[in-house]
């Protein structure tokens, strides 16, 4: 199931645009290029439209939200809509700032996503109309634990609903939801979230992910995190004594670049709710 969502990838090669932040716009180019996919990064009003057609999907990031790109997004967003391309919301940072959050919100309202991903403050933010965020992490209270899992597959499969996209919630338990089905994922090592970016990495490739399976959102999703999280794994198994979080990203994208669909489906640890 999950090989196959990888393979696809691999043999279609999805073109995707993405509208993303200039912090980490470099290494989810890289990413894209490593799990098979191919990347353009334009976020000018000017051409938004245009790219946009001629993508195979679009990865919308609000990680360095500013006035010129918001317009870019929203278009972006309407004319992938058109055209039935998938599109991927990281709603970095929403609850952090009102520009963010009213970003983001008004980005749910005008353009139909197939995947919104961020951590469970970012997601309970969008779905209660406000919020708060330290930064661009969940907040303590808010984190996946097995003690709360069950609470946070519900909200997931109920924030899905109102929706209509398949919710991926990342953190120590990642949750990839529709409104009837839930992966709950074990894979991931704690010092990815020491890296710069390895979210961003992980929406571009489920846009990549997406498109490559038009017809199974939830399980190429999942797919997604599943390899996001198991590459973390490997390329920390790598790490010397001497290698710091710039070696670890490099790493991270490494295993991305060889991962096959076969060690994806035997390294994936999930159950389905």
């Amino acid at each position: 199931m999950l090989r196959e969502m990888l393979e696809n990838v691999r043999i279609k090669s999805p073109l995707i645009h993405n509208i993303t932040n200039y912090v980490t716009v470099n290494d989810c180019a890289n990413i894209l290029l490593a799990c098979g996919g191919n990347p353009i990064m334009a976020d000018d009003i000017g051409e938004a439209e245009e790219i946009t057609s001629v993508c195979d999907g679009l990865n919308i990031n609000i990680g360095t939200l500013n006035q010129r790109t918001i317009p870019a997004m929203l278009a972006a967003g309407k004319r992938a809509n058109t055209l039935g391309h998938p599109v991927v919301l990281d709603p970095v940072g929403a609850g952090a700032s009102k520009l963010r959050t009213e970003t983001a919100l008004t980005l749910l309202k005008e353009v139909k996503f197939s995947v919104i991903r961020g951590n469970m403050s970012e997601i309970k933010t969008l779905a209660s109309g406000s919020g708060s965020t330290r930064g661009v992490d969940a907040g303590i209270l808010d984190r996946v634990t097995k003690e709360n899992l069950g609470q946070a597959v519900a909200f997931a499969k109920e924030f899905s609903c109102k929706t209509g996209a398949v919710i991926a919630i990342t953190g120590a338990i990642d949750i990839v939801s529709d409104q009837e089905k839930a992966f709950c994922i074990y894979n991931g090592h704690p010092d990815m979230s020491r890296v710069t970016g390895t979210g961003c990495q992980l929406s571009a490739m489920t846009a990549a992910y997406a498109a490559a399976n038009p017809d199974t959102a939830l399980t190429a999703a999942a797919a997604s995190v599943c390899a996001m999280g198991l590459c973390g794994e490997i390329a920390r198994s790598r790490m010397s004594a001497e290698d710091g979080n710039a070696s670890y990203r490099n790493y991270i994208i490494d295993a991305v670049f060889h991962l096959t669909g076969e060690n994806l489906e035997k390294g994936a640890k999930y159950e389905m709710r």
